[in-house]
């Protein structure tokens, strides 16, 4: 039987330890808060107030829960306050020597089969453990921030941390109605280790200049259907809490240069742009603490103004390809009121791309999201062809062919023979360089990446892909029709892996060597994530859906170019693969989908 804890200590009343308290007096427990200073005290009760006066305000929470809620809170200063708790968190800030302090303190005024907890999301919880002298009383518990909200929490073991401690916080975060993922003590554990990596990468992409701070951010959530950007996420932690973490991950998780943190992180923190905390971080907010963003110099001007600057008139659209992006792309611009010549290799797939078209055209009529004669009206504007010929008199062509990096060359030598002079030519590539596919024609200053996401007629996101001898007109051009389009185009620079892929492929790839280390299983990561982090899905179930040959490849092609060591594909990854297990296409990737 799992002991019963009928009364908690909470030690540091911030945001974080404010919101431990509510969860703990939410679910009928006892809690002593409590501050160093009086001040300190007052300030994590208003917190606590805030909070639940809040969740009244929406419905969440009755007044009589939440009187009775703080009649079962007693705030004191000191910790002499804590000598009868069953159980104590400590939620102070992320300095080992404090917490050390405080734990050694903790021992000497508790109880001694008080369990002691470190609620630290990135220090080693065995080096807290060893200021005490009962090490196999201590663990760690990870909650999430906000605490009552997010359902997830860490518990992290030491090597010397007693089996049934573990078993006791277990059974205690399920009767708070948590998910819990039992783990070793490592550096950042689940949710940190993968998360902080990604977000690291995302400001040495800004700090390069490779893509506006909105572009990136817009890029991750309308790509990847995550709830905030990195750089709107590091501003919510606050930059100083992020450094924090990096640092430690890094010092103490074998020096990976993903966790390195970019020098500009450092120079912002010594500057005090600390994030919405400071009212200024990556973005501007109204006041500190305020969650609205506010114009600053380095937003950019309105999208009509920065789109009339240059952008050619675009009336008719040539899209050359059969497969489902072509399929899904001649779609888009037939709804949008453009003319479109498909062009196939042959009348056979000219009909197959037709009936496709007309297909998903139909399935928006029945699901009421377009009217028959908008859907005549768009299959009216298409004409089939299987001649590159009938491309002559078109404004702008997509090419969405086969990835494979000769075939592409030789058809924009082709485009480069047929189109008229100031065709924008695009190519849909997801992973080769622009490029390479630019100089196989004599106008490379016309050539531009348009990467749409699968499926074209729903994802929101097209990133637009500059190279070096991409002209800003072409850009402007690109940015245009994508807002024609009603998508939100994104602009960067000629890279592998653009933006999104860029940032998401190597998170999944360090998701892979954590279960190859068996750090945790694919389960209890994907939970942290989904749970810890709000991502729409886990990593797992994620390159289970996109194939691991396609994961492989991507990351193959960021290391190449990169040369980075962490990017190196995990050998799990290749060894899955080499086996033939690609995901959910072959009903067997990192799950096991042949009963689904």
């Amino acid at each position: 039987m799992a002991r019963e804890f009928s009364t908690v200590g909470v030690v540091g009343l911030g945001t974080m330890g404010a919101g431990i308290v509510e969860v703990f007096a939410r679910n009928g427990i006892d809690v002593v808060a409590v501050e160093i200073s009086a001040p300190a005290l007052e300030r994590g009760r208003a917190t606590l107030k805030g909070s639940t006066d809040r969740a009244v305000a929406k419905g969440k929470l009755a007044e009589a829960d939440r009187d009775a809620l703080h009649e079962r809170v007693h705030f004191a200063v000191g910790l002499d306050a804590l000598h009868s708790v069953d159980l104590v968190i400590e939620a102070v800030p992320e300095h080992l020597d404090l917490k050390q302090r405080i734990f050694a303190e903790l021992d000497r005024v508790c109880r001694p089969e008080t369990i002691l907890a470190t609620n630290t999301s990135s220090l080693s919880v065995t080096e807290i453990s060893v200021a005490t002298s009962r090490p196999n009383q201590v663990i760690g518990i990870h909650f999430f921030n906000p605490a009552p909200v997010m359902r997830l929490v860490e518990v992290v073991r030491t090597v010397v941390t007693a089996p049934e401690v573990v078993a006791d916080v277990e059974a205690l975060c399920a009767r708070l109605g948590k998910v819990d993922v039992t783990i070793n003590d490592r550096a950042g554990f689940i949710a940190n280790a993968l998360l902080f990596g990604y977000l690291n990468h995302a400001v040495a992409m800004f700090e390069s200049h490779y893509a506006t701070r909105e572009d990136i951010d817009a890029a991750m959530k309308l790509g990847c259907g995550l709830p905030m950007g990195p750089l709107a996420l590091m501003d919510l932690i606050g930059l100083d809490t992020a450094y924090e973490i990096l640092d430690t991950m890094y010092r103490r998780g074998g020096r990976d240069r993903r966790h390195a943190p970019v020098p500009l992180l450092k120079q912002m923190v010594t500057a005090g742009l600390l994030g919405r905390k400071s009212g200024r971080g990556f973005y501007t907010y109204e006041r500190p603490g305020a969650p609205v963003v506010v114009p600053d110099e380095a937003t950019p001007p309105a999208t009509d103004a920065a789109l009339a600057d240059g952008a050619r008139a675009i009336a008719k659209v040539g899209v050359v390809g059969s497969g489902t992006m072509a399929t899904g792309i001649i779609e888009v611009f037939a709804k949008a009121g453009y003319e479109v010549v498909s062009v196939t290799r042959g009348m056979e797939k000219s009909a197959k791309v037709c009936e496709a078209v007309k297909t998903s055209l139909n399935k928006g009529v029945v699901r009421g999201k377009l009217a028959e004669a908008d859907r005549d009206a768009a299959l009216g504007r298409i004409s089939w062809s299987a001649t590159l010929d009938h491309l002559a008199d078109v404004d702008l062509v997509v090419e969405a062919v086969v990835e494979e990096l000769s075939v592409k060359k030789a058809l924009f030598a082709s485009l480069d023979e047929i189109c008229k002079p100031g065709v924008v030519l695009a190519t849909t590539t997801s992973s080769l360089p622009v490029i390479d596919v630019a100089m196989a024609t004599q106008r490379p200053a016309d050539v531009v990446g348009l990467h749409f996401f699968n499926p074209a007629p729903v994802m929101p996101l097209v990133e637009v892909v500059r190279t070096i001898r991409t002209s800003p007109e072409a850009t402007a051009t690109a940015r245009a029709v994508c807002a024609a389009l009603g998508k939100t185009g994104v602009v960067c620079g000629d890279r592998s892996g653009f933006i999104v892929n860029a940032l998401l492929f190597p998170y999944l790839n360090d998701a892979v060597k954590m279960l190859e280390a068996s750090y945790s299983t694919a389960d209890d990561i994907d939970h942290a994530m989904k749970l810890g982090c709000g991502y729409p899905m886990g990593p797992f179930e994620l390159l289970d859906v996109v194939g691991l040959d396609v994961s492989l490849a991507i990351q193959r092609e960021l290391y190449l170019e990169l040369r980075e060591p962490g990017f190196a594909p995990a050998p799990l990854l290749e060894h899955l693969v080499t086996a033939g297990y690609l995901g959910r296409k072959t009903r067997r990737g990192f799950r096991d989908h042949s009963h689904r």
